[in-house]
Order: structure tokens, then sequence, then C-alpha cells
């Protein structure tokens, strides 16, 4: 897993575009990844998994067709559907309550914040 945090460059119109967004950064940093695992000897054989928890945002990534909602999107961010299409990655919906990342950057529940942590494999302190 990686996590980094970092402000986007873009005013984002929606919540799909927000979303949209940040998988084009995840999606850079997955490629990046698998190019240095490639070169480590270690090549990956599937499409490296990016979970999302809106289904906006994973239904654009699939769909290269232009949508009219999506035209002001930076073509930039479109590098999404070509990895896709090359099997390179992957989109998985995951409900919003089960968003790992979510232990990162937001005030969780108790219950929730604890088992983020054991997922993580961190141990509570004594």
């Amino acid at each position: 897993m990686s996590w980094s945090l970092k402000k986007q460059n873009t005013v984002a119109t929606s919540s799909v575009e927000a979303k949209y967004v940040a998988s084009a950064t995840a999606t850079r940093e997955a490629i990046w990844l698998r190019t240095l695992l490639e070169e480590l000897n270690f090549t990956q054989t599937t499409a490296t998994i990016i979970k999302a928890d809106n289904q906006g945002c994973i239904a654009l990534a699939h769909n290269p067709v232009s949508h009219s909602r999506a035209k002001h999107i930076n073509i930039r961010h479109h590098f999404i559907q070509e990895q896709i299409q090359r099997d390179e990655i992957a989109f998985q919906y995951i409900s919003t309550k089960d968003m790992l990342a979510d232990i990162f950057t937001k005030s969780l529940p108790r219950k929730t914040f604890a088992k983020f942590r054991t997922k993580l494999g961190v141990l509570p302190s004594e």
C-alpha cells in the first residue's frame, strides 16, 4: 500500500471529478511502482487494483466515450482509461465505510479507527 497527501492543482466542480483527478494520481503512482518492481525482476502479471468509493468515478474511468459532464476535465487525467485498456490497473468499488485510507484523512469513530488500525497491522499502545 502506498499513501501520500497532496493538494489538487485544480478546483473540482463535483465529487466525481475530484475522485477522478485523485484516481489519476493513484494510477500514475501504481504505474511507477509496477515499473520499479519490473526493474527488480518482480514483473506484475495482473492489473494493479485501485479501490474507489465513488461509482461515478469508476464509470468515467471505464468508459472512454466523452461525457458531456466530463468535457472540462483536463485530458491528462484521462490517462486512467488507457491504463485500464492495457490491463495495467483495474478499479474496484469499495464502500465508504470500508475505505481504509480514511484513517489517514478523517476523524473516525473509535470502533472504526480500531478496525482500520488492525487492518494496517498497527498494534494498540499499551
